[in-house]
């Protein structure tokens, strides 16, 4: 299946997707205090969802395992949950870190991002694992641009998380996103052999969900016992970040921005 590029008009629709996602993601970064609870962000990105009149792309999402389809709308991942969290009872207490992944679909057309918010007072080595996740985000959106190999971007991106003494996750990797969730092509945030052989070359119009996901120890991951919840082998910290981007003749637009 070949990868799709989108018209200026396509992205558009994709960019009003995206102020769905950014509004909920705010909203959410600003519930996120001790004492909430998982559940009440899930409660809250529903509400909004609907006002919006948008769908909720993880919702129903069928399991690769037993485990039944995902049954909310977003990813809450806490502390040493690196993705794939249901939204729950869990209380959020001070020094934790939240890690929220949130898509839609509006008017046919689907953008994701994630972030991860910091908690009351984390602690110093924890707070450097976010803010290096948020600034590899950024060091790959400053590289993007037409003719750029993604090796590149991704040598970058592996190096500068490796540099800090942290880990780049090698089981999840970004998409390519437009008119389904999840389309070609894979979107590695680390150099692999088969990256290297079958290289993506940036082009205007390519439209993609970047989302560099590090760990503080180990990058191996397993998965939790209700078949969703992805943990840290080692149980420390993990944290992601997520843009939907779009390849422009000037650059790299955010398309999950807000703007």
């Amino acid at each position: 299946m070949a990868i799709r590029l989108k018209t200026a008009d396509e992205i558009d629709k994709i960019r009003r997707a995206g102020r769905v996602v950014r509004s909920v993601l705010d909203r959410v970064g600003m519930m996120a205090v001790p004492g909430a609870t998982t559940r009440e962000f899930e409660t809250e990105a529903r509400r909004l969802t609907r006002e919006a009149g948008a769908e909720p792309l993880f919702l129903n999402v069928p399991s690769r395992g037993s485990a039944g389809p995902y049954p909310a709308y977003l990813c809450v991942s806490v502390n040493e949950e690196l993705v794939h969290g249901i939204p729950g009872p869990r209380v959020i207490r001070d020094g934790d870190i939240v890690s929220v992944d949130f898509g839609v679909r509006l008017d046919g057309w689907c953008a994701d991002a994630a972030e991860t918010f910091l908690v009351g007072q984390v602690r110093p080595d924890v707070r450097h694992l976010v803010e290096v996740t948020r600034n590899v985000l950024a060091k790959a959106i400053g590289m993007c641009r037409p003719c750029q190999k993604w090796s590149r971007i991704a040598r970058s991106m592996q190096a500068y998380v490796e540099g800090e003494g942290l880990s780049v996750v090698r089981k999840f990797v970004g998409h390519g996103i437009g008119e389904e969730m999840w389309e070609r092509p894979q979107v590695p945030n680390f150099v692999s052999p088969e990256l290297e052989a079958r290289d993506i070359v940036l082009r205007e119009g390519l439209v993609l969900a970047v989302e560099p996901m590090v760990n503080m120890g180990s990058a191996e991951v397993d998965e939790g016992p209700d078949g969703w919840t992805v943990l840290t082998r080692d149980r420390l910290p993990a944290a992601h970040f997520e843009h939907t981007l779009a390849i422009r003749a000037s650059g790299c637009d955010i398309l999950t921005d807000g703007r």
